[in-house]
């Protein structure tokens, strides 16, 4: 009986971690996570003509952007006037950098936004580590479940009491 029950448990965790393999490597590829990446230069290109299409509204780049720990942002200004993000005043046919080195939300006052408002999100990269860490913790309390569960719908037989003769 003791087999049997351990090896309910070990069926079952193999099941939880197989499930929640599954479940996470789609979810990961369905979202198309840009997050699992070394650290880069990201560059923003402002083209000329983007000062009048703020002016009338129309956005020229992302209003936000997820960028990895370690990233470095450059924002190059091939437009007529000078632009600012955040903390980079950038002249015309300049460019400016900073190193996103602290994981953080940040909203920056931005003059290329019709909004006037530039979102980044810096975010620690993701590893192969980390995604086989979140299986495991989801897979193993997963299998434990599993093992009870199959314990409920097929119970164990009682052992049968000797007969003396």
């Amino acid at each position: 009986m003791r087999k049997t029950v351990l090896t309910r448990i070990l069926i079952g965790m193999i099941l939880g971690i197989v499930v929640a393999g599954i479940i996470s490597e789609l979810s990961f590829r369905l979202l198309d996570d840009r997050t699992s990446r070394a650290p880069q230069v990201v560059e923003f290109v402002i083209p000329k003509g983007t000062s009048e299409k703020v002016a009338l509204g129309e956005s020229i780049l992302p209003v936000e952007q997820n960028f990895v720990l370690g990233d470095t942002l450059v924002v190059r200004n091939q437009d007529i006037v000078a632009h600012s993000l955040g903390p980079l005043f950038i002249p015309p046919g300049t460019s400016a950098s900073m190193l996103l080195n602290q994981t953080e939300n940040l909203s920056y006052s931005c003059s290329f936004q019709p909004s006037k408002v530039f979102g980044l999100t810096v975010s620690e990269a993701l590893t192969i580590q980390t995604r086989i860490q979140g299986i495991l913790l989801a897979g193993v309390p997963m299998g434990f479940l599993l093992a009870l569960y199959s314990l409920v719908a097929w119970p164990l037989e009682p052992k049968k009491p000797v007969e003396k003769p």
